[in-house]
């Protein structure tokens, strides 16, 4: 049962990717960021509420509520409205092949912080990764030019402005956020009540940031002014794709889920290509082998 969840995470948060990048075209002002916060805030409060009422209540502590609200700094807000910014930019294949750094972070994290070892074969699902990232970044920087021929001008500005450094910041927002919830969830053991306090958290920072950009602020109004029915799509699919997530997790080894959930970069380039006509370059396909492989290696280590 806990394949079926994981497959059916990364079913929806391939589903996500995609209406994402349907219903916030490049230079669109809202990008769905934050009507994705509150309507996981919504379901995830209703998951709560229906099964504590029927199963009873995981005790919440002081402790546990202030660790799953700084993990929902780095996850709902730094990590999830960097992946939106991301899709924007880049589109749903690259973005979700960017997002292969996530299991990178992790290791480091789990490293530098935990002080884990890593084995010989963690460290070639490292260097994988990294691969896979270098294999984006060179052919967004010379684009249709020949090997060996010179950069393009402007091509470092132009790698900027489609969000390559966006992808980078919201898998290592991720990944800190994740350390925190393992904390918070030690403390208050209800991954309903968790993905609450973190996407409130994160709606609330998304509104506080409203008032000093204005980028943020249009965001917020736009979400209340016009109903943008991709961008509600991607919201609910985002909310299950967690939500299964945490299903999966219960029932299966961590290391089984992440590498099931690790297929959504395939079955966001299926969905691309199938429904909405994205073109698909050879190194976009050969940066998501290798980031698979990645983290193939790492769960497997």
């Amino acid at each position: 049962m806990g394949e079926f969840y994981a497959l059916a995470s990364a079913l929806c948060f391939a589903i996500s990717n995609v209406a994402v990048m349907r219903g916030a075209p490049r230079g669109a002002a809202d990008n769905g960021a934050f009507l994705s916060l509150l309507l996981t805030a919504a379901i995830s409060a209703l998951g709560w509420l229906v099964l504590g009422s029927r199963q009873g209540f995981a005790p919440v502590t002081l402790n546990g509520v202030l660790w799953l609200a700084a993990a929902g700094v780095f996850t709902a807000f730094i990590g999830r409205v960097f992946l939106y910014a991301s899709i924007q930019h880049l589109g749903a294949v690259r973005a979700s092949a960017v997002k292969r750094l996530n299991p990178f972070f992790a290791v480091l994290l789990g490293m530098f912080v935990l002080g884990e070892s890593v084995s010989g074969r963690a460290g070639w699902g490292v260097l994988l990764i990294v691969a896979s990232f270098a294999v984006l970044v060179h052919a967004q920087l010379h684009g249709g030019a020949q090997p060996g021929a010179p950069l393009p001008a402007g091509a470092w500005r132009r790698l900027l402005n489609l969000g390559y450094m966006y992808g980078p910041v919201s898998a290592l927002g991720y990944a800190l956020g994740y350390l925190m919830r393992k904390s918070g969830l030690q403390e208050t053991p209800d991954p309903f009540f968790g993905a609450m306090v973190g996407t409130l958290v994160g709606a609330m920072l998304f509104v506080v940031a409203g008032c000093f950009s204005e980028s943020y602020r249009l965001a917020v109004q736009g979400t209340f002014r016009r109903a943008n029915p991709w961008l509600y799509v991607a919201g609910v699919a985002a909310s299950f794709g967690q939500i299964f997530y945490f299903a999966a997790l219960n029932v299966s080894p961590m290391s089984r889920v992440a590498l099931i959930t690790s297929m959504e970069v395939f079955i966001t380039i299926a969905l691309s290509l199938a429904f909405f006509g994205e073109r698909l370059s050879a190194r976009v396909a050969i940066a998501a082998l290798l980031g698979f492989a990645g983290t193939m290696l790492l769960v497997g280590s």
